[in-house]
């Protein structure tokens, strides 16, 4: 059982942007709960129990969240990338093997399998990956070992792509340098040549990346996880909302049409609007 997991929130959300200036890409409120809850409750689902995360942009929104759980917050006042960001839990971390998990991935996807896949290899590393959904940048080959990553190692053609989520022993952590801003993908590069690099398919499930406007809009009509319209919405006379989902505390005037839309906790919408595949802050 893996019982420690690292959600990544320091990311900057440029291509959801304007929402990235209300809230980090991971708070980004996705039915009626952010993004990095459902993150973190994948997770606790499999045996995690203390989280590490990192922030950066609006740090000051994190505050409250998962509240009552062990989560240790990492500011990065400068961008670490992923592999900085990682090297940067090291003394939190603790001996075994950690989950970490993009905060802006949405997945139903089985995570304990990707945990007991990487149990039982003995790797270093191993990735949950798509046969399709994704670009496809990792050169999966027999018996769950990664033979390339970005065709950079030995020309291989990509195969699945990667989906943001993984498992990673502590020594792994060794291979990444101290202090530096560095992605993960050169020490993902090293374990290749040294075939200790894993990959687990996990095609069942849904499996999303919201990383822009269109795909947030996108997952709120073909998702189904909450009610659409939360209980403490307040809703004027004469309201049409049609496949969209507004949130908690938010009021809409009289008359208005909301049609394929996503209206935030607390935000307003006047009277007689006529709102179509938009988001309302």
């Amino acid at each position: 059982m893996i019982t420690q997991a690292f959600i990544l929130g320091a990311g900057l959300g440029t291509r959801l942007r304007p929402l990235t200036t209300v809230w980090p890409k991971p708070l980004v409120p996705l039915f009626h709960k952010p993004l990095a809850l459902w993150a973190l409750e994948a997770c606790e689902g499999i045996g995690c129990e203390r989280f590490a995360i990192n922030t950066h942009h609006l740090p000051e929104k994190w505050q409250g969240f998962g509240e009552g759980r062990d989560i240790s917050f990492f500011h990065e006042t400068v961008l670490l990338e992923t592999g900085g960001g990682l090297k940067n839990i090291e003394r939190w971390m603790e001996d075994g093997s950690l989950l970490i998990h993009n905060g802006d991935i949405f997945s139903t996807m089985d995570l304990g399998k990707l945990a007991e896949a990487h149990e039982a290899s003995g790797n270093e590393v191993t990735l949950a990956l798509r046969s399709s959904g994704g670009e496809k940048r990792i050169s999966l080959g027999g018996k769950g070992k990664v033979e390339d990553v970005r065709s950079e190692v030995r020309g291989l053609p990509g195969t699945h792509a990667f989906t943001g989520i993984y498992c990673v022993k502590k020594e792994f952590l060794a291979r990444i340098p101290s202090g530096e801003a560095v992605s993960v993908i050169p020490a993902f590069q090293d374990l290749v040549r040294e075939g200790k690099l894993g990959g687990i398919v996990l095609d069942q499930g849904e499996w999303m990346d919201l990383g822009d406007v269109g795909s947030y809009l996108e997952a709120h009509q073909k998702l189904a996880l909450q009610k659409p319209i939360h209980a403490e919405a307040v809703l004027g006379s004469g309201c049409v909302i049609d496949r969209s989902v507004i949130g908690k505390g938010a009021r809409l005037g009289r008359g208005a049409r909301i049609v394929r839309s996503v209206v935030w906790p607390g935000a307003v919408v006047a009277e007689g609007a006529n709102i179509v595949e938009e988001v309302v802050l």
